[in-house]
């Protein structure tokens, strides 16, 4: 029996498992949104802008393992989303993003709501098409769940014309799909994954790095085993944090732009370093040139596209980081590194990661307060100094989880992500560490956590200003805060140097803002507060919290290596 596409449409999400699509309505989607409210069993939860909306998505799929969905209409509600599809993209998020489009007659006619959208993000998606014929819809959804969780997952984008919405065709969907020139690589080279052990054993000052894709294959303990068999320290990069316990002792930190201090000498200093999930981007390599430059180099990645394509490396490696893993553990043996790892341990004596403790309440003091208050769950950070504060000093042990936006680096990612995650995770404590400049980028969502009853614990680190840029300003720009003081209005002095008390009141008042919602809200002001107010939002789990820290505006993020130069000249203090 014939169906239309939009009840192929369910069905599709039905048999792919779907449980939950992030949906916001629009002309070119009302057949899909009317199929979805006759349907049980998949919530469609309603964010109140589609950029939060694949955020949320993103969180979901990070925090579940599941393919993230997305619905949004033609026009500004697919153009809405690219932001999103970018930092699902350089973030390796499997999500499936659907978007309405205009009927197939007015295609090309610069009708109302028309956009390419499959076109402007092409760059940015594993996948994207307008489908052409209600025959192939099936057939589409299921290459678009296929492409996004498989090899290298990536978000894929399926846009559907109105007409072949309400067609009528075959109510077949495919159990599977063979997709011409889609083959990911379930295998590894046996004789290139020997020749780079041997490299690694044959090391004096060998170096684990240790990368988001280690993270997103699942393959922690099997990194974690491999390490402690070879006795091989490992530094990783952000998105790599968690993927051995952080209190384990050859874990060293997070090397990279403000990686801890003995990380990156380690990296410098080490003459052979196994890297295993991580693009080598700027921000972990620096100056290209100087980079590891006593090491050969190995790079392990399941994308081929990424090796060689910024550190020119020593023995390539395309390989899932799970399955090459299990091969590397069967042939790891003990290595003599104690004195390697002695020199890394009186690195990190000579410069430990420490704030000073003698000038009130720290960013360090208030992620060391959220280790003890949640020890486990999932922490989803936005993008700023709070996320490197965050990166630096919260504790992953085994099966705790973080989320953040680390390509793109988007802000206005942390609190919608952070709803996403606990959709997707109800039964797990989730607090999103943001700033006050990112969390006014997508702040309604918090008519989203409050009726979609998605309790989470939200850490605002005020400091008046956009914080990463203000430290930049500091420091090379001569004190010239142009446009990042988040306090400033009309009348203010051209060329302020800083806070004073003429200052005008910080707009919105945060904690009137979360109570208008309905969720509970708290100021910090000092320490002695910190540990109360944590433990009273992890008490309250009927609606979200919002503790709002006021800390003080110099604060920096160090250590810190300027843009361009090589990762050994770290500014320290």
């Amino acid at each position: 029996m014939d169906i239309t596409g939009r009840k192929l449409f369910v069905k599709a999400l039905q048999e792919e498992g779907v449980d939950t699509i992030f949906a916001y309505p629009g002309g070119m989607v009302t057949d899909l949104v009317d199929e979805l409210y006759k349907q049980e069993g998949i919530r469609v939860v309603l964010p109140r802008h589609e950029q939060a909306l694949i955020h949320e998505a993103e969180g979901y799929a990070r925090a579940t393992g599941k393919v993230g969905v997305c619905l949004v209409t033609s026009g500004p509600g697919a153009t809405n989303t690219i932001t999103g599809i970018a930092d699902a993209h350089y973030d390796s998020v499997p999500l499936v993003i659907f978007t309405g489009q205009v009927p197939q007659n007015l295609i090309g006619n610069d009708a109302f709501q028309e956009v390419d959208i499959v076109g402007m993000t092409r760059s940015i998606t594993k996948y994207g098409v307008t489908v052409q014929d209600r025959k192939d819809l099936g057939k589409t959804i299921k290459m678009a769940f296929h492409i996004a969780r498989t090899g290298k997952p990536g978000p894929v984008l399926i846009d559907i014309p109105k007409n072949l919405q309400t067609q009528t065709g075959s109510a077949v969907y495919p159990e599977h799909v063979d997709i011409r020139g889609y083959k990911p690589n379930e295998t590894v080279h046996i004789g290139q994954l020997k020749k780079a052990y041997k490299m690694l054993k044959q090391a004096k000052q060998p170096l684990i790095l240790a990368g988001g894709g280690v993270n997103i294959a699942g393959a922690g303990q099997l990194l974690t085993e491999f390490a402690e068999k070879m006795n091989v320290p490992v530094v990783t990069t952000i998105m790599g944090k968690g993927s051995i316990p952080t209190d384990h002792p050859l874990y060293i930190g997070n090397s990279g732009m403000h990686g801890r201090f003995s990380a990156n000498k380690a990296v410098s200093e080490c003459d052979v370093l196994f890297s295993i999930g991580t693009r080598f981007n700027d921000r972990i390599t620096g100056d290209l040139n100087e980079f590891a430059p006593k090491a050969k180099i190995v790079h392990l990645d399941i994308d081929a596209a990424s090796i060689s394509r910024n550190v020119v490396v020593d023995v390539p490696l395309t390989a899932d980081a799970k399955i090459a893993l299990e091969r590397l553990v069967e042939y790891a043996e003990p290595k003599n590194t104690e004195k390697w790892l002695a020199k890394i341990a009186a690195w990190d004596a000579e410069n430990p990661l420490e704030m000073r403790r003698d000038k009130g309440m720290s960013p360090q003091m208030i992620m060391e307060s959220i280790n003890e208050v949640f020890p486990k769950g999932i922490v989803v950070t936005d993008v700023g100094q709070h996320q490197m504060w965050a990166t630096q000093y919260i504790d992953m042990p085994v099966g705790k989880k973080m989320i953040t936006s680390g390509g793109l680096g988007t802000m206005g990612f942390g609190f919608p992500a952070a709803i996403g995650a606990k959709l997707g995770a109800p039964e797990q404590d989730v607090v999103c560490i943001t700033g006050d400049g990112g969390m006014q980028m997508n702040m309604q969502e918090m008519a989203t956590a409050i009726c979609e009853h998605a309790p989470i614990t939200v850490c605002i680190l005020n400091n008046y200003y956009l914080g990463m840029v203000r430290q930049m300003q500091q420091l090379f720009y001569g004190k010239r805060y142009e446009i990042t003081c988040l306090r400033r209005q009309v009348g203010c002095p051209d060329n302020c140097k800083g806070p004073n008390k003429a200052c005008p009141p910080y707009v919105p008042d945060f904690v009137k803002w979360a109570e208008s919602y309905g969720a509970k809200a708290i100021r910090v002001t000092e320490e002695s507060q910190i540990m109360e107010a944590l433990q009273e939002a992890k008490a309250n789990t009927k609606t979200t919290t919002v503790i709002e820290f006021m800390i003080a505006t110099d604060e920096l993020v160090l250590p810190m290596v300027k843009s361009g130069n090589p990762m050994s000249e770290m500014i320290l203090k």
